[in-house]
């Protein structure tokens, strides 16, 4: 089974995201927008695939219940039969999948408490 299929996010918390989002977009160019940079690749059979890189407020709840000033974002091949099989295997799973336009969402734990999203995207809706 297919898990992880790369790399779908760095999410990190900042005293001010609007400036920050403007700092690296003068400084080092990154194409930026509300949201930070969409960074677009290709997968390994062609397909246009996204890698977002996002500041949060510092007072987001977004990463509880983990306590870590940053997430990571997986993207992921089949996230039902992902999120049933880690179960299995005893990994902690937070909540339900959530799902949306552009793709589905689940959350899970690493040993040391780091919150990970998994997303199934739908890169079209990017596009």
């Amino acid at each position: 089974m297919r898990r992880v299929t790369g790399i779908g996010g760095i999410f990190f918390k900042s005293k001010d995201p609007k400036a920050l989002v403007a700092w690296y977009a003068r400084h080092l160019g990154l194409k930026t927008d509300a949201y930070g940079s969409s960074f677009w690749w290709k997968d390994a059979d062609g397909n246009d695939c996204m890698t977002q890189w996002s500041p949060f407020k510092d007072d987001t709840k977004y990463f509880d219940p983990s306590e870590k000033a940053f997430m990571q974002n997986f993207r992921v091949a089949n996230l039902d039969k992902l999120l049933a099989q880690l179960k299995v295997e005893g990994v902690a799973v937070i909540g339900e999948p959530e799902r949306f336009d552009y793709g589905s969402f689940g959350w899970i734990l690493d040993p040391e408490g780091n919150k990970i999203e998994l997303w199934e995207p739908k890169d079209s809706a990017f596009q």
